[in-house]
């Protein structure tokens, strides 16, 4: 199979390719209770369109370095995710981003010179394939079946919800509301040792308390300002976060910590 043209990979992808009639005229799509691809990942992308939901569950951040997206805190250390098993079964009912329920799937450019995506697939996920069970992606006249058509609406609205992110970044990059963040964690049986957390961005309050006048109001109307609450609210739960890492036995040594880093392109 010809891959997509690609130089890196987003995150839980380890390959894509076009999916088309010819190559792909038997394949079927399976349906999963349970996301292994998920177990290992800390921080996943989210889209605005989420923080709503999100933040009731997980700690909404921004990646650290150029080009920051938010990102819902899974765990507070690399390789450490409190909401799922090691097999992928996740713990509890947490609400579940669309990040992850996109995949195997994903809209990609095939010629960088053309701004038309097409539906592309991994492969090598486990989740396509020429299954006996699962639901088939093209009909017997080769055709994009029903399910083949929902999901690759579902990833229009994804990109649509992507290009609304884009755009809220923007706007608090331009307005210079973001800075480097840091939580110090401490544990009443050791508090001269906390647990540091860096290597993320957050909302500076004190800048956000100097907009004025028209800009606000501006702000209030779009919605905008709903979204910078929802994530300043959500911060108090990373010492929920380290307690469920504690309790689950993947607490770290105390030491400065990168708590997120930009995953490849979303």
């Amino acid at each position: 199979m010809a891959s997509a043209p690609q130089s890196t990979l987003p995150i839980f992808y380890q390959d894509l390719v076009p999916l088309n009639s010819r190559e792909h005229a038997g394949w079927k799509s399976r349906q999963v209770d349970k996301a292994p691809w998920v177990a290992k990942q800390h921080a996943i992308p989210l889209t605005v369109e989420e923080f709503a939901a999100a933040q009731r569950d997980y700690p909404i951040v921004f990646a650290g370095g150029d080009n920051s997206v938010p990102l819902a805190l899974m765990g507070l250390n690399e390789g450490v995710n409190v909401f799922f098993e090691e097999d992928g079964t996740a713990i509890g009912t947490p609400y579940i981003p669309a990040y992850v329920r996109r995949y195997p799937f994903l809209l990609a450019k095939l010629q960088q010179n053309s701004d038309n995506l097409s539906l592309c697939i991994d492969p090598k996920s486990g989740l396509v394939g020429e299954f006996d069970d699962g639901s088939a992606l093209f009909d017997e006249e080769q055709k994009p079946t029903e399910h083949t058509q929902n999901l690759l609406k579902f990833c229009e609205r994804f990109e649509e919800a992507g290009n609304r992110t884009q755009a809220f970044m923007q706007e608090i990059t331009k307005a210079d509301l973001l800075m480097d963040g840091e939580v110090a964690i401490q544990r009443s049986e050791n508090p001269d040792q906390p647990f540091i957390y860096r290597g993320f961005k957050m909302v500076n309050q004190d800048k956000l308390k100097q907009v004025r006048g028209d800009q606000l109001r501006k702000w209030t109307e779009s919605g905008l300002l709903a979204l910078i609450y929802a994530h300043l609210f959500s911060l108090d739960l990373m010492r929920d976060i380290f307690g469920k890492q504690q309790m689950q036995g993947k607490g770290p040594q105390p030491q400065v910590i990168n708590a997120a880093n930009s995953p490849a392109n979303s």
